[in-house]
């Protein structure tokens, strides 16, 4: 009788893009898979995120491209206006992002984790409403407790948490020192479609602020973006949302066009996720039988538009390293890999990314003339980093 060794069993933590992504490949892989979630549920809805580049090979070979491509939003302008309302230009989003039209997609967040866990589902044991407690790994393998108190012993440990990962900050450390603050904190709500837009953004700026509305579609609601300078993360207001109110009131409290209307519904939201605008960069993203993927591990910031892209990558890369290596090489054939990638498109923010959001008089200026230009060129080349790694064929079982 033929006995087969038995499945390599593995935790991953978070279940949203980087998570799900990592355990559909790890299930391909032959392992046996785990994932836990401390909401009780998906996250659904969501603002517009970008596939491009790399990615958009990944989620072919996942098989899930076609979905995604019907839940492509399309949208169509971005119209930037000045701190008295004004128009400055208005563009085809690609002109900014370096997109390219016919082949990148942006979709509601929720259709891509909607996508991804249907892929996965099945095959994949889901623990929502709990999380990681402790980690220890003085054994044979991982020995994790749970929030909700059970214990179980995995052969490895995945960090798919998010930029704020809990995972990371067991294994290596305060947040502190990996995080770069990239001088901005900013807010995203839902709020009623007041201008009757479609398929279109329009941003405000004056010096060191940005405001802006998002609509996807037709639909009644919008999401709103405040976006503006902040040398220093306002440690203060993370985790408090009446302070982050308070923040955001005080910042935008003379600014003109819609941004009242703007603050009114953010005073009314219960969606609003804020915080300030960085990067995670680290020396290494395993320890022992732990690793981590994402932005986590590599989180690059909303100015490059990359972070998405980055985690679909990210997990391809880890799980296909592990397919045939112990832990060890593979965690090492992960980092070498995938390195390059990574800060190729971290580095994009000191491309331009963040010279959407000036902080001076005379930048603005400057930002708003290239903008106008912009309007006159033919539509831009693809941006190299976004496609700056070719993915290699792992074999799956």
């Amino acid at each position: 009788m033929t006995r087969t060794a038995p499945r390599r069993s593995v935790l991953i933590s978070g279940a949203s893009i980087a998570g799900p992504a990592l355990a559909f490949w790890l299930n391909r892989h032959g392992y046996e898979v785990t994932v836990v979630e401390k909401a009780g549920t998906l996250r659904s809805g969501g603002y517009p995120i970008d596939v491009r580049g790399t990615a958009l090979d990944v989620v072919e070979r996942m098989g899930i491209l076609p979905r995604l491509r019907d839940a492509h939003i399309d949208l169509r302008r971005i119209t930037f206006l000045d701190g008295d309302g004004d128009e400055v230009t208005s563009l085809h989003p690609h002109a900014v992002t370096g997109g390219v039209t016919g082949r990148d997609l942006e979709i509601r967040r929720g259709d891509l984790t909607d996508a991804l866990y249907t892929a996965v589902r099945d095959d994949v044991e889901f623990l929502f409403d709990d999380s990681i407690d402790t980690l220890d790994q003085s054994g044979p393998g991982v020995d994790v407790t749970f929030h909700g108190g059970s214990s179980r012993r995995f052969d490895l440990v995945f960090g798919a948490d998010g930029m704020h990962s809990r995972t990371r900050e067991t294994l290596f450390g305060p947040e502190e020192q990996f995080h770069r603050h990239l001088g901005y904190c900013f807010a995203v709500f839902t709020m009623p479609n007041t201008l009757g837009l479609s398929h279109e953004t329009v941003m405000w700026n004056t010096p060191g602020r940005a405001a802006a509305v998002y609509a996807v579609g037709d639909d009644e609601e919008v999401h709103a973006f405040l976006n503006f300078a902040r040398p220093h993360p306002p440690y203060d207001a993370f985790g408090d949302p009446k302070a982050q109110r308070a923040l955001l009131a005080d910042v935008f409290a003379d600014a003109g066009w819609e941004v009242p209307g703007i603050l009114g519904a953010l005073h009314d939201a219960d969606d609003v996720f804020f915080d300030a605008v960085g990067q995670i960069r680290m020396p290494r993203w395993t320890e022992g039988r732990v690793a981590l993927l994402g932005d986590a591990a590599y989180a690059p910031s909303f100015l490059t538009g990359q972070g998405t892209s980055l985690a679909l990558v990210g997990a391809y890369m880890l799980a296909g390293s592990l397919a045939d290596r112990d832990h060890a090489e593979g965690f090492a054939a992960y980092e070498h890999a995938t390195r390059d990638f990574v800060t190729l498109n971290q580095d994009l923010v000191g491309e331009g990314g963040a010279t959407l959001f000036p902080t001076t008089a005379q930048a603005l200026a400057q930002r708003n003339a290239r903008l106008r230009a912009l309007s006159a060129m033919p539509a831009p080349e693809p941006r190299p980093a976004h496609s700056a790694l070719t993915l290699p064929s792992f074999g799956t079982r």
